[in-house]
């Protein structure tokens, strides 16, 4: 039974404002047509002030955003749990319990602060360790760089930066470590760049993320004998890329050669609270700090991050501001002291212990599938997976590249990386929307490139990631491979189609994830060049409407939002059995038929233009004519009107009418007479595209029959186009105009004619009836 009423409405308090919040069914009570509400415009304070529903509402409001962005932010939001509620109540208790007296608050904080600290030491294997909890991760580094100063140089207290000058701090980080993470720290310690020293990793042996150690001992030597002092050394238990652990047991060994600080961080920390850890993980024990971030891996919100350390001066870690004599300070741990009491020791383990077995799942299954390759440091157990798709060449293939790249080496080898690339991005993209709650994502490597990384230990607790979820982004992915391997394949014949086809323009983009990119190439005598542009922008939209028409599984668009080609069709991922000549003919044909339907419709137009032009000055001059054909005297109105009266004038109408097909200017003299209008010549057809395909039902367009379908089918096609080979081969026979002469010819034609019109007359008199004949023969009477 809680004594205190007050910490019981917060509890409370707290439960209903969460319960409000994660509540994802809104009334919609603003108006459809209205983009933003009144309510969404900042106004002034009200005078009354308002209620705390209210406010949440507001709250609420601005964490949902829009009704399309729900789904996504809702998801993380159900997943806070119990555990979660205890963190955010440590925020609200730590706001009260400041308002205690100063007695009071500071027996309290002590002891949050001490059980926190030792807790974590024994959960971890740090002993006799201090801790200090800071919201921002870099932040526990900083100080502890700055407390190494204050430990190096005697009198920094007292000169600053003046004792720095006599000799200069060395920092070291690995070139896997966090992008920036040194350009902050030189900012905020008010170092210069040149304090700040990048080890590279491994070229030959070991791990391609480790740090080179023999290096580094090189470059620790040269900075001593120059007269520098190398001042710490930041490890990774887990670089932010492939998630590596460096070899921190030599790292120790050397730091302790130099009298060096060294600093570790990194996710494979948290597998010290498991039972087994591995020997490189569990060298860090060993390490004179390491930051720890709780919140990721136990799935706790708003807790701060800690960096255990050991060092036995308290002077000096005040100093440097890893400790403080202020008891508000200390409530920062509040959060964590409440999370950690309702997890329990088993609790905590069980929950690194999943996400270690998560990882374990994938690698095991990545094992079994083709064209995937992984990146992780220990088979056995490794917290982070790293894997990529890669297509492996075969031995004549190996050959046939290799003679390649002697060649020109660098262009394939660049060219051949920024595909993969580029599928990998798209591959990772496409995992991470179809299992959301895998928590996979893209990372990029300095060596292996673009790759899908999943870390379980930074998402699983947050998104609730569980064993089904592993199977179905397995899956998933077993859909993805033969997509990414078809299409991989047939680009480059999609290449060769699109170059030997005229009229299209195949455009290279190393960056597109598909099967290629291809431009209609419009040619105009037009000088114009905008009015050029606009034309061939024109077609290509029209062809890719064309395209989307077409009953087919691939996806035709206009590429990316930034950073694509103009006026180009963009063809997405394909499979095995598309036909990539038809796909190519039929890109051309249709482009061909725009063409010819715009050019037809200019021309119409020009013509159109031109007939009426000449039709008003044939029409001027008919009326000149008939002036002088009526007399002077017939115009006078009333003496005309007499004169038409003794003696009618008669004239024939004289129209003019424009036909289209032919574009020219006719007269009406002939539909005057015959009472109809002609019907003029024939136009001409208009331009489709011939290359539809007759396919059989339910097939889409673009696909071949695989050679493994029916071997019959196969064994009938294979003969059919040997026989018309064979036609094909045989000497073409003379028609008879060429074997005799132009005379007899035409004589020959003749009598061809004359025998197929007797025998067409003797075939209708033999299938005639008795009665169908007398009737023909009085309708041939009457005729």
């Amino acid at each position: 039974k809680m004594v205190d009423p007050t910490l019981a409405e917060m509890g409370k308090n707290l439960n209903e404002a969460m319960k409000m919040l994660e509540d994802n069914q809104r009334k919609v009570e603003e108006e459809n047509e209205k983009k933003y509400a009144r309510k969404d415009i900042p106004g002034p304070l009200q005078g009354s002030g308002q209620d705390m529903v209210s406010i949440l509402q507001l709250v609420q409001n601005l964490m949902h955003g829009e009704e399309e962005e729900e789904t996504s932010q809702s998801y993380r939001l159900q997943n806070v749990g119990e555990q979660g509620h205890m963190a955010l109540l440590g925020h609200s208790l730590a706001a009260y319990i400041s308002v205690l007296d100063r007695e009071r608050l500071r027996k309290l904080t002590t002891r949050i602060l001490s059980d926190t600290t030792l807790w974590l030491c024994r959960l971890f294997r740090y002993e006799n360790g201090s801790a200090y909890y800071h919201e921002d991760d870099r932040e526990g580094l900083l100080k502890i760089c700055r407390l190494v100063i204050h430990t190096r140089y005697d009198d920094y207290t007292i000169e600053g930066f003046n004792v720095l000058c006599s000799k200069q701090p060395v920092i070291y980080i690995s070139s896997a470590a966090r992008t920036g993470l040194g350009q902050a720290l030189c900012n905020q310690l008010g170092l210069p760049l040149s304090c700040m020293c990048r080890v590279p990793c491994n070229t030959m042996f070991g791990s391609q993320h480790q740090m080179d150690v023999a290096l580094l001992d090189r470059v620790i030597k040269d900075d001593v004998e120059s007269g520098k002092l190398p001042l710490l050394l930041v490890a990774n238990a887990g670089t932010p890329g492939a998630g590596h652990t460096d070899k921190l047991g030599r790292l120790k060994e050397l730091c302790e050669q130099y009298n060096m600080w060294l600093h570790v961080e990194g996710v494979n920390l948290a597998t010290l609270a498991l039972g087994y850890v591995s020997s490189s993980v569990l060298a860090a024990t060993k390490c004179d700090s390491m930051t720890l971030t709780l919140g990721s891996w136990l799935g706790l919100p708003a807790v701060p991050a800690v960096t255990l350390y050991r060092h036995e001066d308290p002077s000096l870690s005040l100093a440097a501001g890893l400790t403080s004599s202020q008891p508000v300070e200390k409530l920062r741990a509040l959060p964590l002291w409440l999370s950690l009491q309702y997890l329990g020791h088993d609790g905590i383990v069980e929950r690194i212990k999943h996400a270690s077995q998560l990882s374990q799942r994938l690698l095991e299954n990545l094992k079994n599938l083709d064209f995937i390759k992984t990146s992780v440091e220990d088979e056995l157990s490794s917290p982070v997976v790293v894997f990529k798709f890669f297509q492996e060449y075969s031995n004549r293939d190996q050959t046939s590249h290799a003679a390649q790249a002697s060649t020109i080496q660098h262009p394939i080898i660049s060219n051949e990386r920024h595909i993969y690339d580029t599928f990998n991005q798209w591959l990772g993209e496409q995992l991470a929307q179809l299992v959301p709650a895998s928590g996979v994502d893209v990372v990029e490597l300095e060596d292996e490139g673009t790759c899908v990384r999943f870390s379980p230990l930074m998402t699983s607790a947050v998104l609730g990631t569980e064993i089904q979820d592993i199977d179905q982004l397995v899956d998933c992915l077993k859909m993805k491979i033969p997509v990414l391997t078809s299409t991989l394949q047939l680009r480059e014949e999609f290449e060769q189609e699109v170059r030997r086809t005229v009229g299209l323009l195949y455009i290279e983009d190393l960056g597109w994830p598909g099967l290629g990119v291809v431009r209609y190439n419009y040619h105009s005598d037009e000088k114009n060049d905008d009015k050029q542009e606009k034309e061939l922008e024109k077609i290509n939209t029209e062809l890719l409407k064309k395209l989307n028409e077409l009953e087919s599984d691939l996806t035709f668009s206009l590429g990316p939002e930034f950073g694509g080609q103009k006026n180009c069709v963009y063809i997405g991922m394909v499979t095995e059995d598309l036909d990539v000549s038809e796909l190519v003919e039929t890109i051309a044909a249709t482009g061909r038929e725009i063409e010819e339907n715009s050019r037809l419709l200019e021309n119409m137009t020009e013509v159109v233009r031109k007939g009426i032009q000449e039709a008003q000055l044939q029409l001027q001059k008919a009326n000149e004519e008939r002036l002088l054909e009526e007399g002077l005297l017939r115009q006078i109105p009333v003496v005309g009107s007499v004169l038409n009266w003794f003696s009618p004038f008669q004239a024939s109408p004289k129209g003019r009418t424009f036909n289209l097909t032919a574009g020219s200017l006719e007269s009406t003299e002939s539909t005057y007479m015959s009472k109809a209008q002609g019907t003029g010549t024939t136009p001409p057809p208009t331009p489709t595209s011939s290359l539809a395909k007759q396919r059989p039902p339910g097939q889409k367009a673009f696909k071949r029959s695989l050679r493994s379908s029916d071997g019959f089918s196969e064994t009938s096609s294979i003969s059919h186009c040997d026989d018309l080979e064979k036609m094909d081969q045989r000497p073409p026979a003379l028609s008879p105009s060429q074997e005799q002469g132009p005379l007899e010819a035409e004589k020959t034609e003749e009598q061809k004619e004359v025998a197929q019109a007797q025998r067409n007359t003797e075939d209708t008199h033999s299938d005639r009836s008795p009665p169908d004949c007398a009737k023909g023969e009085e309708q041939a009477s009457e005729r």
